[in-house]
């Protein structure tokens, strides 16, 4: 991921300024909040990301440069900096999962969702893919720690392991059918 040179400036709308004021409020100042206050933040926000000016509200309430709550937010990998999809896939990359084909998960998953950009060969162990519509979103992690269950991929926070793409397909439309129901 490059980085902007600036955020650009602007401020959140009423509701999230006092929703972020309220955050800030509650952590009392207590050392070691930021993480807090950027996660509840985030998950505010319906495309679960930290947009600009939120960034910029919380430097400005926090009274913390802007430049460390950035360095915060691309550290962590929990932090997205760009809107997400309704539905969250994670794709382990780990040496256990490696072995048991989470690349093929990972191409084949793509292709099925349309996102027509081919990842860097070497860019695969940190990837965020967001299909055009905005109804998902593939990104790959280091490490769950579930090696007996590889290759593992996380759907909107529920744990699948031994998957193949046949099975990663099922669970995929599954993700769908609750979008039209």
């Amino acid at each position: 991921m490059t980085l902007p040179a600036t955020l650009p400036a602007g401020k959140p709308d009423p509701d999230q300024c006092a929703f972020i004021d309220g955050v800030i409020a509650r952590t009392n100042g207590r050392p070691g909040s930021l993480l807090g206050i950027l996660e509840a933040v985030q998950e505010s926000n319906p495309r679960k990301y930290l947009c600009s000016e939120d960034l910029r509200y919380v430097a400005a309430k926090t009274n913390t440069p802007l430049s460390q709550i950035f360095s915060v937010a691309t550290f962590y990998a929990l932090f997205n900096l760009e809107p997400q999809g309704d539905h969250i896939i994670y794709i382990c990359r780990g040496t256990a999962c490696h072995a048991r084909g989470s690349r093929n998960l990972l191409e084949s998953l793509r292709l099925e969702l349309g996102i027509k950009e081919a990842p860097d060969e070497g860019s695969a162990d940190k990837l965020t893919l967001t299909t055009p519509d905005g109804k998902f979103t593939i990104r790959t992690v280091a490490c769950f720690g579930q090696c007996a269950l590889a290759p593992v991929v996380e759907l909107d926070h529920r744990i699948c392991g031994h998957l193949n793409e046949r099975a990663l397909a099922r669970e995929v439309d599954a993700l769908r059918q609750e979008n039209h129901q």
